[in-house]
């Protein structure tokens, strides 16, 4: 195998001959320092873009020294996989400002002071103590501020856990608690910090831990840290690759067979990656063998270098060969899966700059995908290579009427997937796994999204307090359609999944229904609300968002965005821009046709434009946004209807692009079929485990067979109803 090592200064390249030796398995938290000597027999030879030359003379010049720098130097991927299992954690205002009550009221908590100073009289006493809303004696967390004991969230590998440290940090608004079972006498432990929602460093741990009674000296660890618990996670965690007789799912190679290694919590990234190259509109994007990747002087921050480099390694078929390390056991004949591609580079550059991608824990594979999007959308498109997220747009119109005066107004809004709410019924019977609810079919939840519901405002027309009909519609419909199955429910604040199963057929599923009708011309349209420099927010929708604990700044945004007067989709904004950097900033409007809106630097303008934004609404769009290109993208996509209207397209051009720069199709009919799934096997989004499960072509046979992408793991899938019912995410192809 040769790699390229990508350097800063192009255009020259070292190539490597390697020699794939099996790496030492990672058993604890520290990575000890590996030369690549230690791994391969390397020969290095030198080749100039510039000056087209091969074997360039390594003796010529300064290469020498260039040349040892590279061989010498950490890799990337090594940096990225260091980083993945240490984790340096630091104090915050909480834990350096702590303010702990007066041990008197620990009376209360279950401790009693008069044994404080006792020493470890006072040790046996904290570790004798259950929770002190249940009777689990483990998995305990000692609030620093009150003394309250509450136990912590259940943890892969560790102990169970009620949540009820984090009830009592949240119903008291105490911030810092530490793992009572984790102490060591040498003064670490696991400190966490609600507010921040980290693991912390507490400087005066043990001052802390002393004015409840607790003492360093001679305290033993009696529970794993959470570190620990989360290496063993990473280490030992499999999802099931057998079939249900017990024989091993059979591995798969070849083009567009290729897996992904786990580079840590890294499973969300590698499922929605070989969901989203097993489509059509990305592979022609960047998967490009008739030419060169772009040459840039820094390719490992290229979006565009990155994606090619991925969709070579994914499709092409060189890397989708069985691993040699395997070794195979006289007894216990192991399948020899892939080795996987590390996208150790991709990783690091997709999550630059966002607090929670750029982190190794565990994220969101929905959340990664809409970051996706946005992060592809940014970039440059030239001509003739498209944006593919264009697959996957489409409008949604809302319909909103008085049920008092029956006029109406029509909103609409530019997308690329709808979220749809699983039902929970719970089943008239359940088992030892826990509670089980009734299946639910896909067609069900397209249903209850597109229905009619009230929704309480008051009409700005007649006044009337007596609420509006909501509905929601397909204006256009997508090539390419991503529906999310929301199954989750705060406990405790904490999104917890259900086992709803939900049935989606093979058959291609018909979406015609779901498609908005023509609008009646008698119809008589609400006023439309003059917007000016002061914007004030409808009274009653902004009280409802404020109900739920949002800050009024934000409810203000989200109301402006999403037309000041449905608070769901005001609450629905604010959940997609929770990580603006401007989400607490002071709202901003500026008139359209004044100065600041007409004098917008002219390459935000054609930045935009690459991304198939008119320059009119480019300008309109800076103009709203302070000339921030990031918040003008959004703007554009939340206020697609907010462009002069053209001529209606006729009947045979149904299949082109929908007016006014609008996107989506509306032909008939409109069958869609499920391609790829991904499915998540855990109780919460911020742990368990992630797999793709993709509708391929096998060479050599006719029609489609499913391919499951468990990291580096490929194989052939043949219960495919039971993952189905089970997704989170559904990938759906227009037939």
């Amino acid at each position: 195998m040769v790699d390229v090592l990508e350097t800063e200064t192009m255009p020259c390249f070292i190539t490597r001959d390697l020699r794939d030796e099996p790496p030492p398995k990672i058993s604890k938290l520290s990575i000890a320092a590996e030369t690549e000597e230690d791994r391969y027999d390397i020969a290095t030879s030198v080749v100039c873009y510039s000056c087209s030359q091969d074997n360039v003379d390594k003796a010529s010049g300064k290469l020498p020294a260039v040349i040892e720098g590279v061989m010498t130097a950490m890799t990337f991927s090594k940096k990225e996989e260091v980083k993945a299992w240490e984790q340096e954690f630091v104090p915050c205002e909480h834990t350096l400002c702590l303010v702990q009550q007066d041990n008197t009221q620990a009376v209360s908590t279950g401790i009693d002071p008069l044994q404080y100073s006792t020493g470890a009289g006072a040790n046996e006493i904290a570790d004798s103590n259950h929770c002190s809303e249940c009777d689990l004696g483990e998995n305990l967390w000692l609030c620093l501020e009150c003394g309250n004991k509450g136990c912590g969230r259940s943890q892969f590998g560790g102990s169970k856990g009620n949540s009820h440290g984090l009830t009592h940090a949240t119903s008291t608004s105490h911030a810092v608690a530490v793992k009572l079972g984790s102490i060591t006498a040498e003064g670490s432990a696991d400190i966490y910090c609600y507010k921040c929602n980290e693991e912390r460093v507490d400087p005066e741990l043990a001052t802390h831990l002393a004015h409840w009674g607790i003492y360093l000296a001679g305290r033993e660890k009696t529970e794993k840290s959470l570190m620990e618990m989360q290496v063993e996670h990473n280490l030992k965690w499999e999802f099931s690759m057998t079939t249900e007789d017990g024989r091993e799912l059979t591995p798969v190679f070849g083009p567009a067979f290729t897996g992904l290694a786990n580079l840590g919590n890294s499973c969300y990234l590698s499922s929605i990656m070989q969901c989203i190259f097993s489509v059509a509109g990305f592979r022609e994007r960047y998967y490009q063998l008739s030419e060169e990747p772009p040459l840039c002087q820094a390719p490992a921050q290229d979006l565009e270098t990155q994606l090619r480099k991925l969709a070579d390694g994914l499709l092409s078929g060189r890397y989708s060969q069985p691993d040699s390390r395997v070794m195979l056991s006289a007894n216990i004949p192991e399948v020899a899966h892939q080795k996987g591609l590390a996208p150790a580079m991709f990783k690091y550059l997709i999550g630059q700059g966002h607090e929670e991608f750029a982190t190794m824990r565990q994220q969101d594979a929905f959340e990664f995908l809409l970051h996706l999007f946005k992060s592809v959308s940014l970039s440059k498109h030239t001509s003739p290579q498209i944006n593919p997220v264009q697959d996957f747009r489409f409008q949604v119109e809302q319909r909103l009427q008085c049920l008092h005066c029956k006029k109406v107004r029509y909103k609409v809004d530019e997308q690329d997937n709808i979220s749809v709410a699983v039902p929970a019924r719970p089943a008239a019977t359940s088992d030892a796994t826990g509670k089980q609810y009734e299946s639910v079919d896909l067609s069900e939840c397209l249903d209850i999204f597109t229905s009619t519901e009230v929704v309480e405002l008051t009409c700005p027309s007649c006044g009337s307090q007596g609420g509006f009909s909501k509905q929601s519609s397909f204006k256009t419909l997508p090539r390419e359609l991503v529906v999310n199955a929301r199954r989750f429910e705060l406990v405790n604040w904490v999104p917890t999944k259900l086992d709803i199963p939900v049935l989606v057929d093979d058959k291609p599923l018909d979406f015609s229904s779901y498609l908005a009708g023509e609008h009646d011309a008698s119809e008589e349209q609400l006023p439309d609300i003059e917007e000016s420099n002061i914007f004030v927010p409808n009274p009653e929708a902004l009280d409802q968002l404020m109900g739920m604990g949002f800050p009024a700044v934000r409810c203000g945004k989200a109301l402006h965005a999403t037309g000041n007067l449905d608070p769901e989709a005001a609450m629905n904004w604010l959940f997609a821009h929770m990580e603006d950097p401007d989400i607490d900033e002071p709202l901003v409007l500026d008139r359209v046709g004044t100065s600041s809106s007409t004098a917008q630097d002219a390459t935000k303008i054609a930045q935009l434009g690459d991304m198939g934004i008119e320059a009119s609404r480019a300008q309109r769009a800076l103009a709203a946004t302070d000339g921030d290109v990031n918040r003008a993208l959004d703007w554009v996509f939340t206020h697609p209807d907010d462009v002069v209207e053209k001529e209606e397209p006729g009947v045979g051009d149904h299949d082109a692009p929908s007016h006014g720069g609008s996107v989506g199709i509306t032909s008939l009919p409109a069958r869609y079929e499920l391609r790829s799934i991904v499915c998540h096997k855990g109780t919460s989004v911020h742990a368990g485990h992630y797999v793709a499960v993709i509708r391929k072509t096998f060479p050599g046979q006719n029609g489609l067979s499913w391919v499951m992408f468990n990291d580096e793991k490929v194989v052939k899938f043949e219960d495919i109803e039971a993952m189905k019912k089970t997704a989170y995410l559904y990938f759906f192809t227009r037939v």
